[in-house]
């Protein structure tokens, strides 16, 4: 609608209508065909000649939806214009609750006042017209979108955490020893004990919590992000033992084999220099670096 000479591609991932989320209207199909068939119905809409293909992406959702060409030509533009607009009309959150509370009948000089009851004009009016408001009351997101992943803490800090909770869980495994001292055994290698999210909060300090606090998922997030250390298992946190993790699948074709045995260490392993232990694994088993000489 910005241009004649405006061309679009797309890859529908969640399920959203102009105004929220998309509501389903078809059982036979998937929820994803269904969408992704709304998706084409937009562009056929705006007139376009609407192509899908499949991206060679690791993703579920990897179907796109292109239009490169027009289905009118350009003396036709303000009569696709008129259509887009009773297009976006009829989709209105306002005609659809109208259309609910009625079992079926929409009228529309109803769902205006609805509209116009919560300050919101319908597309179509004059103020579109004059100032090409096309979807009142819409709110694009920010251009930069503000990382709340715990992936923009700084590195220090985030060490510090790994290394609080690690001693935390190791510590409260020997003060269980100390009280069944014939469970010890001196060459079992110490995987500390699970302790909930809840406990480990709790001996973490309030400034190092207020900063997660900030993050989105918080403290269960950082230690899930810290996967080489943690194992973050029904809201319990393990110290993880990588002599339990399954092996890579043998029938692999000789080629993944091959880059897989060829493989780079790029990080030094966490327990080589924290664990008191060291690590599980012998160098040549361990996916990390047993020392700065083993980087590449």
């Amino acid at each position: 609608r910005s241009s004649y000479s405006c061309c679009y591609f797309v890859l529908p991932c969640c399920f959203f209508d102009f105004h929220g989320k998309y509501s389903r209207r078809q059982s036979k199909k998937t929820q994803y065909r269904e969408y992704l068939d709304f998706v084409s119905q937009v562009g056929l809409v705006c007139g376009f000649h609407v192509e899908e293909d499949c991206l060679r992406i690791p993703s579920t959702k990897r179907v796109c939806l292109i239009g490169k060409n027009r289905t009118y030509s350009p003396v036709q533009c303000a009569v696709i214009d008129e259509q887009i607009t009773q297009y976006i009309h009829n989709r209105q959150p306002c005609a659809l609750v109208s259309y609910d509370r009625r079992t079926g009948l929409n009228h529309n000089d109803d769902s205006d006042n609805v509209c116009k009851e919560a300050g919101t004009e319908f597309p179509g009016d004059e103020t579109e017209t004059a100032g090409r408001v096309w979807m009142p009351g819409f709110q694009p997101r920010e251009k930069e979108e503000q990382v709340r992943n715990c992936a923009t803490l700084p590195r220090d800090f985030v060490d510090d955490v790994v290394l609080s909770v690690a001693n935390l869980l190791l510590n409260a495994n020997q003060e269980k020893s100390c009280h069944n001292t014939d469970s010890v055994t001196t060459n079992s290698w110490n995987q500390g004990e699970s302790l909930s999210l809840k406990e480990v909060a709790e001996h973490l300090n309030k400034e190092t919590l207020k900063r997660l606090k900030s993050e989105y998922g918080g403290l269960q997030t950082l230690l899930k992000n810290s996967h080489q250390v943690f194992e973050v298992l029904n809201g319990r946190v393990h110290i993880r033992d990588w002599r339990k993790e399954k092996p890579s699948r043998k029938n692999k074709p000789e080629v993944k084999r091959r880059l897989s045995a060829e493989a780079f260490k790029t990080r030094l392993c966490w327990f080589f220099l924290h664990h008191p232990d060291g690590c599980s694994l012998p160098s040549e088993s361990c996916p990390y670096a047993h020392g700065t000489e083993e980087l590449r």
